[in-house]
């Protein structure tokens, strides 16, 4: 997508702060512009396709951003209308940059793990079997999706539904999750940032780590434990065991987004990841 005078973006930023500039970043998604307005302070304005991630990132900055104190955006405005929001730019670098193996990436997992830990911890109801019944039936859906345009075989399908059972009969604390925690969405600078708050929702606190587990940890383990240092305490045994069935969760999303967009780097991951589950 190329900003233009028309763009919604564009509009809204003009009609909040006046006169801005475009500033070009290339690591941005296309929904997202960059503008830089005339004191020279930089702010992103992102709109939505879909009416309920709009919602609900609109929600979470309202909401749930006050947890995150300097750690987040502000939202500054909106256009309903449009499904635009105008934020507050982070300053730092993305943490998906950092080089694979060096003090940066380890420390950005230690602080990740830190700030995630003040907003589970500021958000946390006790345990119940909503959440786990909830989860069972989304998983459930996803493999039958899968099932359908062939993309397991019998074994894998008995697999993953062994984790629905699991999950349907599980109870588990929850939490205002992210539910896209991952370097790429953390931002290295003299405070530790986040953005992307289109998927936060109240879900399985244990279910934020999921991606960094099958996306990062299992391949540096070392990752894992300056995370979760960071965090304030380890991974209880039933923890692990219910980070298995989130794997089962990425995997069939995976595999079933991947085909329906012809992404092989997604199909592959989820192939990678349900050869890990069995």
């Amino acid at each position: 997508m190329i900003a233009t005078s028309s763009d919604p973006r564009i509009q809204l930023a003009r009609d909040l702060l006046g006169a801005v500039e475009i500033a070009p970043d290339p690591l941005l998604p296309p929904r997202v512009v960059r503008v830089v307005a005339d004191d020279r302070q930089h702010f992103v304005a992102k709109q939505h396709a879909e009416p309920g991630r709009y919602a609900r990132e609109l929600n979470a900055y309202r909401t749930w951003g006050t947890h995150l104190t300097d750690h987040a955006p502000k939202l500054v405005g909106r256009d309903d209308a449009t499904r635009t929001l105008l934020l507050t730019a982070l300053a730092g670098d993305r943490a998906d940059t950092a080089a694979p193996g060096s003090p940066e990436e380890e420390l950005a997992h230690h602080e990740a793990g830190h700030v995630l830990g003040k907003l589970h911890r500021a958000t946390a109801m006790p345990q119940g079997g909503a959440v786990g019944a909830a989860l069972a039936e989304r998983l459930q859906s996803w493999i039958d999706r899968a099932a359908h345009v062939g993309l397991i075989d019998t074994a894998e399908r008995n697999l993953l539904e062994h984790h629905v059972a699991i999950l349907g009969d599980s109870l588990m604390d929850n939490a205002i999750c992210h539910l896209d925690y991952q370097p790429r969405n953390w931002l290295i600078g003299n405070v530790f940032g986040i953005c992307d708050f289109e998927h936060m929702r109240r879900d399985a606190r244990v279910r934020d780590f999921a991606r960094l587990e099958f996306r990062r940890w299992q391949a540096a383990p070392h990752l894992r434990t300056a995370f979760l240092d960071g965090y304030g305490r380890p991974l209880t045994d039933t923890e692990r065991r219910l980070l298995e069935c989130f794997g089962a969760i990425e995997a069939t999303t995976a595999l079933v987004k991947g085909h329906k967009e012809n992404d092989h780097a997604l199909s592959a991951h989820g192939r990678t990841v349900l050869s890990r589950l069995t």
